[in-house]
């Protein structure tokens, strides 16, 4: 059955017209002739059976209606240069995935790892940007997401990485590595907060059993590589998750803040023990349903499965 939809040549020359506002431009952008750049537009009006430009003494103006059919245009043809792009790549054993991962996450665990990734997937190119926040996948061009805490993104898959092992961590200079600390202890420093997560100090000071006068106080960051950072530097005492600070804590330029171990009564009611703490967030790998036929995404998904030992 055919298609009740334009050409693509005129989809194209549309989606230019109503980006450059220009007819001329439009045409200079896609090697035409201006008058090839009219009939095209001419005949998709007439197609539509709308009208979208208004021509004025200093060129065309889009309508309403060609601004809002441009968006989903531009998705599409976006999704096709996509996809075909991805089905060459593959049609020579390859592929390429584009995944979204949180900065820190990105930088201090799946960078350091991606040789082992290449390695053994030589032909695969991994395309990594970066997001602190969830997004819409239909607008975008990113096949799958790394983000922690169980996002509910509707019509997406998502696959189980890790746990979130929480550590309280400083500067050597601040405290004695082999000493515990208590409450009081803790009061006397700065404590250094995620932005996102300013309940995170009072949550894991009540699975510690300890009650700390304002425990939400301090300056917060947009990212744990800061909070890190700035931790290493003397400038308080950060919690963050174990796994981004392993080698800090293994050059010495970072030193645990133990708390004394819950009694065993206490262990049961509390999310954690011990130096660290266990906490109801988690880290996943999610993507659209659609995308789970991809093959470069498969492989992906089940190297960062056996990485994280799942």
């Amino acid at each position: 059955m055919r298609r009740k939809i334009p050409g693509n040549l005129t989809l194209t020359v549309f989606e230019a017209a109503v980006r450059h506002s220009s007819f001329t431009l439009a045409a200079q952008d896609l090697a035409l002739t201006q008058s090839a750049v009219c009939r095209q537009i001419a005949t998709l009006e007439e197609y539509l059976g709308v009208s979208l430009f208004r021509r004025s003494g200093r060129g065309v103006i889009p309508t309403q209606v060609a601004l809002e059919y441009r968006q989903r245009v531009t998705a599409s043809l976006d999704t096709i240069e996509r996809d075909t792009a991805e089905l060459i790549a593959r049609g020579e054993g390859g592929g390429e995935l584009t995944v979204a991962a949180l900065p820190t996450f990105a930088a201090r665990w799946l960078i350091p790892r991606l040789p082992q990734f290449y390695a053994a997937n030589p032909n695969i190119t991994l395309n990594l940007l970066t997001r602190t926040r969830p997004f819409l996948f239909e607008e975008s061009l990113i096949d799958a997401a790394i983000f922690a805490r169980d996002t509910n993104w509707p019509g997406t898959e998502r696959h189980f990485l890790m746990n979130e092992d929480l550590v309280a961590v400083c500067s050597p200079e601040l405290i004695h590595p082999r000493k515990q600390l208590g409450a009081a202890d803790f009061s006397r420093h700065r404590l250094l907060h995620l932005d996102t997560r300013p309940q995170a100090w009072r949550q894991w000071f009540r699975s510690k059993g300890l009650v700390v006068e304002q425990d939400t106080v301090g300056p917060r960051f947009e990212l744990f590589s800061f909070i890190a950072e700035s931790a290493v530097h003397g400038l308080g005492i950060a919690l963050v998750p174990r796994f981004l600070v392993i080698d800090e804590l293994a050059q010495g330029k970072l030193v645990e803040a133990k708390v004394p171990a819950r009694k065993p009564e206490l262990q049961e009611t509390a999310a954690g023990s011990g130096t660290g703490g266990l906490t109801s967030t988690a880290y996943y790998l999610i993507y659209p349903e659609q995308r789970k036929v991809n093959p470069a995404l498969a492989l992906f998904r089940d190297w960062l499965a056996s990485s994280c030992g799942n």
